[in-house]
């Protein structure tokens, strides 16, 4: 296995990646919450998240998408953007179940970190749902709860999320 994590290697999407950031977040989004959220509601998203359309307005405004690759296959993604000044937001980081001890998450958040902060980015800031186990990840990470907020979603579904920060 350490092998493997070594063999963890990052890199910027390309426009040909979407398909497969939609095949990933098929298969990781039933296994992370489909002890949180019901079954209607995980497609609900995935299908007004992860739509062409939306991906490609994503792409051509400013979000910024990482692959996480281990012996050349995919095995994750994440996206990131400025929302204010020096201030980013990671909107996306999936990796697919088999591939989760390996280190791929921290790679990716490892690599848009090292961007953001290349470009003078001072913080980063996500939102996780508040019994997702990533919180855990994200607090070894580095990053702090700031607060608690439930955002509707549309369709009458709600999003329980912390807002976390972490100062670079």
């Amino acid at each position: 296995m350490n092998t493997l994590k070594s063999n963890v290697e990052i890199r910027t999407a390309i426009f040909e990646d979407i398909t497969t950031i939609q095949e990933i977040a098929q298969q990781t989004w039933p296994n992370t919450y489909g002890r949180i959220i019901s079954k209607a509601q995980i497609e609900y998203m995935l299908e007004l998240m992860y739509s062409n359309e939306t991906l490609e307005k994503q792409w051509f405004h400013g979000h910024s998408f990482l692959m996480a690759e281990v012996a050349e296959k995919p095995v994750g993604y994440a996206s990131f953007r400025v929302i204010e000044g020096k201030v980013y937001k990671l909107d996306k980081l999936y990796v697919l179940p088999e591939a989760q001890k390996l280190g791929a998450g921290k790679k990716l958040l490892q690599e848009v970190i090292a961007r953001i902060v290349a470009v003078g980015g001072r913080e980063l800031q996500l939102q996780v749902n508040r019994k997702n186990k990533a919180v855990s990840f994200y607090e070894k990470m580095g990053f702090e709860i700031l607060r608690q907020d439930d955002f509707h979603f549309g369709d009458g579904y709600y999003m329980n999320d912390y807002i976390m920060s972490i100062v670079l």
